[in-house]
């Protein structure tokens, strides 16, 4: 169990094939497809938290799924919709940039 000074942020939370009620916590246009434990830990590395790493660990709603396991704790610095605003806005920046050099690579000639 967690300490109630810590938050628990799940990979889950970001998921943009997910709906609210199947564990999704922010909103879609703050969402990305496919979010893993280890981009949402540079991004809340990013975004000034210190995340203590629980790879081990899954989500109730996704226990079956071993690719789904994996939460971090951070300290909690304020409610816990604000902490996962600013770890989305650090997530979708590195997503965009990924589709941005993914789209925007010169094509091959034939």
């Amino acid at each position: 169990m967690p300490e109630k000074d810590k938050l628990v942020i799940w990979p889950i939370y970001f998921d943009a094939a997910r709906s609210r009620s199947e564990g999704r916590m922010v909103p879609l246009q703050d969402a990305i497809h496919e979010p893993t434990l280890d981009s949402v830990i540079s991004a809340a590395t990013r975004s000034g938290l210190k995340p203590e790493i629980e790879r081990e660990k899954r989500h109730p709603k996704t226990w079956h799924m071993a690719e789904a396991a994996g939460r971090i704790l951070v300290p909690k610095s304020g409610p816990k919709s604000e902490v996962l605003k600013r770890i989305a806005v650090f997530l979708k920046a590195k997503a965009g940039k990924g589709d941005k050099k993914r789209w925007d690579a010169p094509k091959r000639s034939p």
